[in-house]
């Protein structure tokens, strides 16, 4: 006991019954663990019995042990929860030798067990109407959690974090019972941000009166974005690159630049994106806002399936297309007339994996197919720059690119950057397994539709998903009107949603994180139902895409978006993180640089459509794309695989390049025509090969 005295720093008395549960700490940790018992003398309370616990068991000692405990401890302290009466007790025996001992607020729960643990205002947290320490209420969660079996690694933490700062147990553990608690489910809030620019005024612009009197009919002056572009000399044929968030106005930058050339003789104008879907939005726009000064024609990527598109005009002012779409004419060797201005919209989308090299190889097919227009009117009049379209405008834009100015250089276009967001963005996240999530959904889309903001528009909702199949069963349990939206539905059904959602007919569409980009939902709340697009994982560049779909300037007052996440899930074995993990990883990301990288299939495939489109210019085709092409390399497996014949291409190798196939997926269709398979079977084997990729 004398090596045990001579450790004490604090000695902590609790009342247990009629006994007294005695603690001797040192440095924080316990170094005895007792019970005494009092005795009543005509000189009040005094020590009665010492038992000294020692595992399951406890070793009696004389209670004189006690006080030499008590004189030789650095201070006293006696847990607020034991009674009056036990307190007045106590006071009273250790005053008879002359020891003084203060009442402290102590958790419950380790006073119980012996253990010394004050604590205070700031770090006390309620669990069933008491005050407890955060490593009993950290016990506790961790009991809870360990009930509902599946909560691991990311979302444990972040909902141990949300506990230490609310200091309330119930609050949290509701969380896992589908509340949506709005303080509790806030990860942060992306302010709204104004930069200064000074807006340029419409009737300032100096462009073809066709354009101009729309501009002017249609505002007083440019967004900020607009403006910095009209500065930095877009209307004057300037290359750019601008990069600015959703709902910014990056759209009409190009459309202003584009469509005054066209009017002005300058070239037409190709507006390019990466979706079916978007294509036929902005087609409509265009015919809808310019019909009726330009002829105005669409491009899209079923041409290289079903043959010639009957509502393709290649004679038309404005081409607005697909990337395949255009790709597949360059490929054919439509001649798509002269094009003054190239307007590439979601130019991030070089950095994706499939259509990353294949808009990466239309730039370069399409910067020759420019060059090549150009020498030949110059030929056929006779003078140098006789052309009336001069150099092709490139005009290029996004919201999510992290290596903005490298990727300008590349470009060889100026950098437009524009930091505004018009609105706030409020970030939230819960978890829920697959069944809670269509329950949530459906709060949260009546919550939001439910209230309007100070602009009279009611809250609707996007609900980004990773299936066709999901879109559907989540749309039919919404309480609320909603509509799936997929690419797997036509165009006249696209069309119809996209007009319920802007006549606020519908309270929510439910839509594949493929369609992320661009299509024109001005939506006030955006749902994640899954992190995951297909089989794999979101970037930090694809959630930002889709997040900035929540809440438009001339609509709402802030934008909310909701993480519904599986914890411990995933939606194939091939995903090593798990869904709590990814989503900590995009809230916390840094944007990913936009960057082009070519595997043996992707080089081969672009270098076989230059071949095409530029013959012997293939290579210096190859050589100006922004990913690098082992253009030797990439030729010699045409040969090898008999695209091409020297530099000539096979009718093999023609009919790979039209159909945009990967020498795999061409291997594949030949070896089931061989065979003899019923063309469903070579298209069940296209499918399986895809899944399997």
């Amino acid at each position: 006991m004398s090596q045990q005295v001579a450790q004490v720093d604090t000695l902590f008395l609790h009342e247990q019954g009629e006994n007294v549960r005695v603690a001797v700490q040192r440095e924080g940790s316990r170094v005895l663990d007792a019970i005494l018992e009092l005795k009543e003398t005509s000189a009040g309370p005094r020590p009665a019995r010492l038992r000294v616990k020692k595992g399951s068991s406890e070793e009696p000692r004389s209670p004189d042990q006690f006080v030499e405990l008590a004189r030789q401890a650095t201070r006293i302290r006696i847990s607020e929860q034991t009674s009056e009466r036990g307190r007045d007790r106590l006071r009273e025996m250790l005053q008879a030798y002359q020891l003084d001992a203060r009442v402290v607020r102590t958790c419950r729960y380790c006073a119980s067990a012996g253990q010394y643990s004050p604590i205070t205002s700031e770090t006390a947290i309620l669990a069933d109407d008491e005050y407890i320490c955060p490593d009993c209420a950290i016990e506790e969660l961790e009991r809870e959690l360990a009930y509902h079996g599946d909560v691991t690694g990311s979302a444990r933490d972040r909902l141990e974090e949300l506990l230490l700062d609310v200091q309330d147990l119930d609050r949290i553990t509701n969380l896992l019972a589908g509340d949506l608690d709005p303080e509790l489910t806030k990860f942060d809030e992306i302010s709204a941000t104004l930069d200064e620019v000074d807006p340029v005024p419409t009737d300032s612009l100096s462009l073809h009166p066709g354009i101009q009197n729309k501009l002017e009919d249609r505002f007083d002056t440019l967004l900020p974005v607009q403006s910095l572009a009209v500065e930095n000399g877009v209307t004057q044929g300037q290359d750019q690159l601008v990069v600015s968030a959703t709902a910014t106005g990056k759209t009409l930058v190009g459309e202003m630049a584009g469509i005054d050339r066209v009017l002005n003789g300058k070239g037409k104008m190709l507006f390019l994106v990466p979706l079916v879907a978007l294509a036929n939005q902005k087609y409509n726009d265009f015919q809808e806002e310019y019909g009726d000064i330009v002829d105005v024609t669409l491009r899209v990527g079923s041409s290289r399936i079903g043959g010639d598109d009957n509502r393709f005009d290649p004679s038309a002012d404005v081409i607005v297309g697909t990337y395949e779409g255009v790709d597949h004419a360059l490929r054919t060797g439509k001649d798509l007339g002269t094009i003054g201005t190239v307007v590439i919209d979601e130019v991030h989308t070089l950095g994706e994996g499939e259509r990353g090299h294949r808009l990466d190889g239309l730039i370069s097919r399409l910067k020759y197919y420019c060059e090549v227009d150009r020498t030949v009117a110059q030929r056929y009049d006779g003078r140098p720059g006789a052309h009336d379209a001069g150099d092709t405008q490139w005009i290029y834009l996004s919201a999510t690119v992290g290596n903005t100015s490298e990727l300008a250089e590349k470009l060889s276009a100026q950098l437009i950057e524009f930091e505004e967001r018009p609105v706030p963005i409020e970030r939230h996240v819960t978890f829920a397994d697959g069944y809670e999530k269509l329950d949530l959904e459906d709060k949260l889309v009546k919550r939001a539709f439910d209230t309007k903001s100070s602009k009279g528009y009611r809250g609707q909702t996007i609900i980004f998903t990773n299936s066709r199949r999901r879109c559907h069963e989540i749309s039919r349990k919404l309480q609320y009107s909603s509509a799936p939206y997929h690419a797997g539905l036509d165009n006249k059904r696209r069309k119809r949603v996209e007009q319920q959602f802007a006549d606020q007919d519908l309270a929510a569409v439910v839509t594949t994180a493929a369609l992320a980009a661009g299509v024109d939902f001005p939506a006030s709340q955006v749902i994640f139902d899954s992190l995951a697009m297909g089989i794999e994982w979101l970037t930090v560049q694809e959630f930002h895409q889709m997040l900035g779909r929540a809440g438009r300037p001339d609509y709402h007052d802030k934008g909310t978006v909701y993480l519904l996440v599986e914890p411990d899930g995933a939606y194939h074995n091939s995903q090593e993180m798990t869904e709590d993990e990814v989503a900590f990883k995009l809230l916390k990301g840094e944007m990913e640089s936009v960057m082009t990288r070519y595997d043996e299939n992707a080089a081969v495939e672009e270098t076989l459509a230059n071949l095409v489109v530029a013959g012997s210019e293939a290579k210096r085709l190859n050589a100006r794309m922004l990913g690098e092409i082992p253009t030797k390399h990439a030729i010699g497996k045409l040969l090898e695989y008999e695209f091409i014949d020297g530099l000539e291409l096979t009718d093999l190798g023609r009919a790979v390049c039209r159909h945009f196939l990967s020498p795999t997926e061409a291997f594949l269709i030949l070896d089931q025509i061989r065979k003899g398979a019923d063309p469903y079977e070579t298209i069940a084997e296209l499918e399986l090969h895809e899944e399997e990729l």
